[in-house]
């Protein structure tokens, strides 16, 4: 498609134990019980996909006040994104040439807390939000009951917005941008394939948040919603690569963003 481009948008940065992320990184052992751990930096980012006929936005990235006591105080000692502050959403758009009011649609690939921060801007608009079918329950069972996953909040989403659900496992949201439901990290995870001219992009999101994921290194299990759902995923985009070449683009892999962006 010669008419698609994207732009990547930088929404700040994460810090967290690798440990996390790849999971058994550093273990304790007989004659080591005190290993040393890899503390690193992540990357948060938002696309902004351009086709004929409308302006894309992909995810909307931490609330602004994550570090300030909106984010609950375990998840931000777990995964503490340093700079919220410095990257709302109008603010990062617009560093890219784009304001709130140029977007025509939002694709949530899921809700938790560093994705869903910035839906806040679009409550009371008829601008469509995507989520898949699986996702949007989930989320509100994990926010609104002690089960579940303790990285929705409901006041991320919990907000009048205008819905669209997502059915099945590949969706056409327009010429040339394919929706890919990638469950594993959630129920309803969500990637893409984006057409672009002579360079597609797989976008495979939290499926994979490194390059080890993507190598097949699962995140921890406190990350996973499904391990099987998760290797079938991961599966499923490593066809899609092989039979597309497309580059990828993992979750929160810093150096991966990037060479991309």
């Amino acid at each position: 498609m010669d008419d698609i481009s994207v732009t990547f948008v930088d929404r700040g940065r994460v810090q967290a134990d690798r440990n996390f992320v790849v999971d058994g990184t550093s273990v304790a052992t007989a004659s080591d019980h005190d290993p040393d751990h890899e503390y690193e930096t992540y990357v948060v980012w938002n696309l902004v996909i351009e086709t004929p006929n409308q302006t894309i936005l992909w995810d909307t990235g931490s609330h602004p006040e994550a570090g300030d006591g909106y984010w609950p105080e375990p998840l931000y000692e777990a995964f503490a994104h340093v700079d919220a502050a410095e990257h709302s959403l109008s603010d990062d758009l617009g560093a890219v040439g784009y304001g709130i009011e140029d977007i025509d649609a939002v694709v949530m690939s899921h809700l938790h807390l560093d994705h869903a921060g910035g839906l806040y801007n679009f409550a009371g608009t008829d601008t469509p939000i995507y989520v898949h079918r699986e996702e949007l329950p989930f989320a509100y069972y994990s926010a609104k009951t002690d089960e579940g996953s303790i990285a929705y909040l409901a006041s991320d989403f919990d907000h009048d917005l205008n819905w669209q659900i997502v059915h099945g496992d590949s969706y056409h949201l327009a010429d040339g941008v394919e929706l890919l439901h990638l469950p594993g990290h959630t129920p309803g995870l969500l990637g893409a394939l984006v057409d672009r001219p002579s360079d597609p992009l797989l976008v495979v999101g939290d499926e994979a948040y490194v390059t080890a994921n993507y190598d097949g290194q699962p995140m921890a299990t406190s990350l996973l919603w499904n391990n099987g759902a998760w290797k079938e995923s991961l599966a499923r985009c490593q066809n899609v690569q092989r039979q597309t070449g497309a580059e990828v683009l993992l979750g929160h892999d810093l150096s991966v963003f990037e060479a991309l962006a």
